[in-house]
């Protein structure tokens, strides 16, 4: 994975004819923190206004039946990763496949495959990347509890959620049923693993002249490595945990984290981006994979925009190249970067 970097801009003959077709549930959103969704509106907000500056015409949607018919776009960019219900990731995806318009990201299966934690876990095992041992439950079949991996404390979420939606812990197996049960419910199915103490580390990968390129790698390092995140904290409507985002300092942990991503990365590819995020167990130094993050977010406020800015890109040259990038991939693989 290349790791010289330089922003890449929407040629010339793209930005003046292609337009661009943005659809995520709060695009038109002009207000503050969402009661329901907290700062995911906000993100929203700014991507809009974001896409805004790169001077492309721009179109509007917040919900799927913008595209039920031609909408008039030439490309594009969704985030209506949540529309609500099960596998809703893959519908925008599906829909654009369906009118032939191109769109930055992964194909609906790829999507699918790395939103589906078990699917990713095993394409790492396929690829002797470390993961921790897991059980899966599907919703419907029947749930044993007793084919968990051995633990002193389990985490258990939707095995298709994100910015851990629906996530809860458990200490004992009657609290682990209860909680698989709660989560199909929810009409999910549930993954279980043992919870590891010890801290985040994200690994931001976007797409330069057509390849992989690995942003600089973060550690997400909680004050107490023992306290189980969740969704309501992540959207900044419950307290925070202490923590310090800072860079990998230990080379040898860098190195290998590097290794296992790269061998991840050729499962997705092409992606136009996405995130690795790996634990390090606090006190072994033990590595494992949690998931991939594919169309993750961009937030600047969030881990990979300050990626981004450490490599010496604004949050405009970060969402500019992404959307550049996968243009060139699809509308005109003759384009070369940066071109005038």
């Amino acid at each position: 994975m290349r790791t010289d970097l330089s922003p890449t801009r929407v040629p010339a003959p793209l930005r003046d004819t292609q337009r661009l077709l943005f659809i995520a549930k709060h695009a038109r959103w002009t207000g503050g923190l969402h009661p329901d969704d907290g700062n995911h509106a906000l993100y929203h907000r700014e991507m809009r206004e974001t896409l805004e500056q790169i001077g492309m015409p721009l179109l509007i949607a917040d919900s799927y039946p913008a595209l039920f018919d031609p909408p008039g776009a030439d490309f594009v960019f969704p985030l209506l990763n949540r529309g609500g219900f099960f596998n809703s990731e893959m519908l925008v995806p599906l829909l654009c496949n369906r009118l032939a318009i191109p769109y930055l990201g992964a194909s609906p299966i790829v999507r699918g495959l790395s939103d589906d934690k078990h699917l990713t876990k095993l394409e790492a095992a396929a690829r002797d990347v470390p993961t921790a041992p897991w059980a899966l439950f599907r919703r419907g079949a029947p749930v044993d509890v007793l084919r968990c991996p051995p633990a002193r404390r389990w985490v258990i979420k939707p095995n298709n959620s994100s910015a851990s939606w629906g996530v809860r812990d458990a200490r004992d197996r009657v609290e682990l049923a209860r909680s698989i049960t709660e989560i199909h419910a929810l009409d999910h199915d549930a993954i279980v693993e043992p919870f590891i103490d010890g801290s985040d580390v994200e690994v931001p990968v976007i797409t330069l002249d057509g390849a992989p390129a690995m942003l600089p790698m973060l550690v997400f390092e909680q004050d107490d490595p023992t306290q189980l995140r969740t969704y309501e904290e992540k959207r900044d409507l419950a307290g925070h945990v202490g923590y310090t985002i800072r860079e990998v300092g230990d080379r040898d942990i860098a190195a290998r984290i590097a290794e296992y991503a790269d061998r991840m990365v050729e499962v997705f590819r092409p992606f136009d981006y996405g995130r690795f995020e790996f634990r390090v167990d606090a006190r072994t130094g033990d590595i494992r994979l949690l998931e991939v993050n594919l169309n993750c977010n961009l937030w600047s406020e969030k881990l990979f925009a300050r990626a981004a800015t450490l490599a010496g890109f604004s949050h405009r040259d970060l969402v500019e190249t992404i959307v550049a990038e996968s243009m060139i991939r699809q509308i005109r693989p003759s384009v070369r970067r940066n071109a005038a």
